[in-house]
């Protein structure tokens, strides 16, 4: 399997309540093998750190030894020296097989998250912003790598030097370990007391950074409407707030972390004082026999082990980084708001026979029904348009109908079969939307209008921009459906987007078809096109049409008037106007 395509596994796995290490240990399970090599050439490469002050001690001891056999310095010196030239070659291994482990899980991680995005349900991205999201798919994951890579490059070198230290101290000079242990217990204690705090922080800081990138991603997108009604300024303090309170978490996480570093350096030198002092106080009185080899053995050694101490102490503010951003991401991976398609009915062939049975609809944390006892059968090939006031329900029944979301009570039915028992995904093939604004990326023409569509020939595609009323614009641009349009369509006007989005549907072929304002943000001239391009697209399909300009809905076969949530009138543009009800008032209103 390529390091890019998704283990299920990542998906299948309910991960709340979830220790963070223990799903740190899950997304790395697929990299065991390359990460326990790289663990055993790292210890071996290592070696020479925690080797050479036991072969300082031996080479001190036969220089201060009168009698000694001068051979054993030119073999301490050359153990020393081969261990120094391995070090090239097991780095390099070592290097290689973790890069691999760590990229391949960083892009399966990745691509867990994006897939989990296209299942969760359109209400989980009201409540989360665009910027958040992407935050979580890139520094939350690069952190991840980062938390792997410290553990690796600092966790791996401090644990060896340590055990080490202790193995070889305990060969040569056992009873010196109980004083090695006392600088133990501070250190843990020192670590679980701070711990928590920088638990705390982080998670703010993070939440912090999320905020932040929301307010400049709608800075970003907001600047035409800032610019033209000379915002600038409101724009600039709705971000610095959002700077300054980054800056004032990031400060405090800094004081946390820098008073964790500073206690730490003191105490783990203060041990290593006192470590020389009475290394060399049991020396000079041999009240135990020492050597002097032995004593800078010792001294080196607890330096060692301090230090190693301090480091994994240090390693706390990466770790509790990595540790949020682990939690940070399972608030995609863990969320339970997904749209239910497993084990459902598979959608082949439709139709395009809609029936609303009294169906209601709430959203959740709002109080009343958005629709409630939505009672409509619309057949194949009907066209039907939904008007109202706002806040009508007109968008809540086209959710209902795209399969955002699904009745609370009563039922929708597709073809006589209940909505609830199919595959959405697999209905959605069949169904296409045109929204009030296009929906258009960095692409070329021919990629935005073939998008989801396979095979299609370059006859078909000129025939859909026809069709659309679009080939005369994109046949004078310079390379035709070739063009590059830039993020988000930059370079169209709204008319020429709406023509590329009806061509898009037009490829689809759907049975199906959303219009939602599709041409509310036109002027008149770009409107009368897309009009006629949307007539052409409506042809022998089913067609919802939600509009507030009504001279677009006039011709529609039923005209559905709704008003908090229920359907109050239905007919046709004439039988409504001769009923003098909300229709006729909301006529009148734009005659006016």
């Amino acid at each position: 399997m390529s390091p890019a395509s998704t283990e299920p596994s990542l998906l299948e796995r309910r991960y709340q309540g979830e220790r963070p290490l223990r799903t740190l240990l899950t997304l790395y399970r697929p990299e065991r093998r390359r990460l326990i090599l790289a663990a055993v050439f790292f210890v071996i490469k290592h070696s020479p750190v925690w080797m050479l002050p036991a072969l300082t001690a031996n080479i001190i001891d036969i220089i201060s030894t009168p009698g000694s056999d001068v051979s054993g310095l030119w073999f301490n010196a050359l153990v020393l020296v081969l261990l120094l030239v391995q070090n090239v070659p097991l780095h390099t291994l070592y290097a290689r097989y973790l890069s691999q482990a760590v990229r391949a899980t960083e892009t399966r991680l990745r691509a867990a998250i994006c897939r989990r995005l296209q299942h969760l349900s359109i209400s989980f991205y009201t409540r989360q912003s665009a910027a958040s999201l992407q935050t979580k798919v890139l520094r939350d994951v690069e952190n991840i790598e980062q938390l792997t890579r410290t553990f690796y490059d600092s966790g791996l070198a401090a644990a060896s030097n340590i055990v080490f230290a202790l193995i070889i101290t305990g060969l040569r000079v056992p009873w010196f370990i109980l004083f090695y242990l006392l600088a133990v217990p501070p250190a843990v204690l020192l670590i679980r007391a701070l711990r928590q705090t920088l638990a705390d922080r982080n998670r703010v800081f993070r939440q912090e950074l999320e905020t932040l990138s929301t307010r400049v991603e709608e800075m970003t997108h907001l600047i035409p409407i800032t610019r033209a009604h000379g915002l600038e300024e409101d724009a600039l303090a709705r971000v610095n707030e959002s700077l300054d309170r980054v800056r004032e978490r990031g400060s405090q996480l800094d004081s946390v972390n820098a008073v964790f570093g500073a206690l730490s350096w003191m105490t783990f030198n203060l041990f290593n004082v006192m470590c020389l002092v009475v290394a060399a106080w049991i020396y000079w009185t041999q009240i135990i026999p020492l050597t002097l080899g032995e004593v800078v053995m010792l001294t080196s050694y607890f330096s060692t082990l301090t230090n190693s101490v301090m480091s994994l102490a240090n390693m706390t503010p990466q770790i509790s980084k990595g540790l949020e951003s682990i939690r940070s991401i399972g608030e995609v991976l863990e969320n339970p708001d997904l749209e239910q398609n497993e084990g459902k009915t598979v959608v082949d062939r439709v139709l395009g026979d809609l029936q609303f049975d009294d169906v209601s609809y709430q959203y959740p944390g709002i109080r009343g029904n958005a629709v409630r006892d939505f009672t409509l059968h619309v057949k194949p090939g009907e066209t039907v348009a939904l008007v109202g006031p706002s806040g009508a329900g007109k968008s809540t029944v086209l959710n209902l109908i795209i399969g955002f979301i699904r009745p609370a009570s009563g039922r929708l039915l597709l073809d006589g079969r209940d909505m609830q028992t199919l595959d959405l995904r697999t209905y959605r093939r069949f169904l296409s939307v045109v929204p009030q604004e296009s929906i258009l990326f960095d692409g070329s023409i021919r990629d935005n209008v073939t998008y989801g569509s396979r095979e299609v020939s370059n006859r078909m595609l000129e025939q859909a921009l026809r069709d659309a009323n679009a080939w005369e614009f994109v046949e004078r641009l310079p390379d035709g459906v070739e063009t590059m349009l830039g993020e988000r369509g930059a370079r169209l006007s709204g008319g020429q987007k709406q023509r590329l989005a009806i061509a898009r549907a037009l490829i689809r072929d759907p049975r199906v078809l959303v219009l939602d304002e599709a041409t509310s943000a036109l002027d008149t001239e770009s409107e009368a096109l897309v009009q006629e391009a949307l007539e052409r697209l409506m042809d022998g399909r089913t067609t919802f049409v939600v509009a507030h300009r009504l001279s677009t809905v006039r011709h529609s076969q039923r005209i559905v008037v709704m008003s908090e949530g229920r359907i109050v009138e239905i007919g046709t543009h004439e039988e409504l106007i001769a009923q003098g009800g909300l229709y006729t008032r909301l006529h009148g209103l734009q005659d006016k």
